[in-house]
């Protein structure tokens, strides 16, 4: 009897057609996990930040030390100096915040400097995520850094007269804004300067104008009038101010008027910390497009 077997049947189902895909190149990734990439890269970015800040306490030390021998010497030294000013350590104190702040903006933005000649931004620049998550961790990074010296700087406030409060918590969030602002500013100045030894000198050389133009140092009514326009223009006026009106006790009636006026009326407070929002905004957007080529 001859055995009767089975042929195997090659299975005649359609397939999906296979997208063609160019030798040595990567499929795009979908929507969704581009955007899970983005979020790892901007939580990974503010770690090493973070990391940095806390293997770097010298750094943090030498960062605090300007600012407050600012307040406590020459504050106090000009109190005892002239009769009229002796409120001038409150009205200067928002000023030696902002003078704290600006010390995470000149150091990550010198990071971005270094990281372009030592080959560890080429390494970023070619992982599949977007430009703008590498800058934002970056940036978070460095306003969550600010936002840790502006606390140090709080600590001292009974000092001068600034009570603790909780108030004070509404001045830390605007402080962490503040510093995401100076260090945006900090990397766009990073993406146009290529020599460490450069950008040290132009970010120092153009915050300095910003703070003394803002009234963080002096009544800007004791300016010359031709100077009244720059006060106005400067953003950092109205994070100067926005601090001084957040902070507890009472404000400091030393040269009077302190706010921004406009023809007569002054921004509250919530327009002036969206006014520096938007600032951050805008200018992390431009570093991010330059960045991006």
């Amino acid at each position: 009897m001859a055995h009767t077997g089975t042929t195997p049947t090659t299975s005649t189902a359609p397939r999906a057609p296979s997208t063609p895909t160019v030798a040595g190149t990567r499929p795009e990734p979908e929507p969704r996990g581009r955007l899970i990439g983005d979020l790892r890269t901007v939580r990974l970015l503010w770690h090493r930040e973070m990391i940095r800040v806390g293997r770097n306490r010298l750094q943090v030390v030498m960062g605090l030390l300007a600012p407050l021998m600012f307040l406590l010497v020459l504050g106090s030294g000009l109190e005892s100096a002239s009769s009229g000013m002796e409120q001038f350590r409150l009205f200067l104190f928002p000023g030696v915040l902002m003078m704290a702040l600006q010390a995470p903006a000149i150091t990550v933005g010198a990071s971005i400097v270094w990281d372009r000649q030592s080959g560890f931004l080429r390494q970023m620049l070619v992982a599949p995520v977007r430009r703008g998550a590498i800058l934002s961790g970056i940036c978070l990074g460095g306003g969550a850094t600010g936002a840790f010296y502006g606390l140090l700087v709080l600590l001292t406030g009974p000092v001068v007269g600034v009570p603790f409060h909780p108030k004070l918590l509404l001045v830390l969030l605007e402080l962490g804004l503040i510093a995401f602002a100076f260090t945006a500013f900090g990397a766009l100045a990073a993406v146009y300067v290529r020599k460490p030894q450069t950008f040290q000198v132009a970010i120092s050389m153009s915050m300095m104008p910003l703070l003394f133009l803002s009234g963080a140092v002096f009544p800007p009514s004791g300016l010359p009038g031709w100077l009244g326009g720059a006060v106005m223009v400067n953003p950092l006026t109205y994070a100067v101010d926005a601090i001084r009106r957040t902070l507890p006790g009472e404000r400091s009636s030393f040269g009077g008027a302190l706010s921004p006026d406009w023809w007569g009326w002054t921004p509250p407070v919530a327009l002036e910390v969206g006014l520096v929002a938007a600032l951050a905004a805008l200018t992390l957007t431009v570093a991010t497009r330059r960045f991006a080529r």
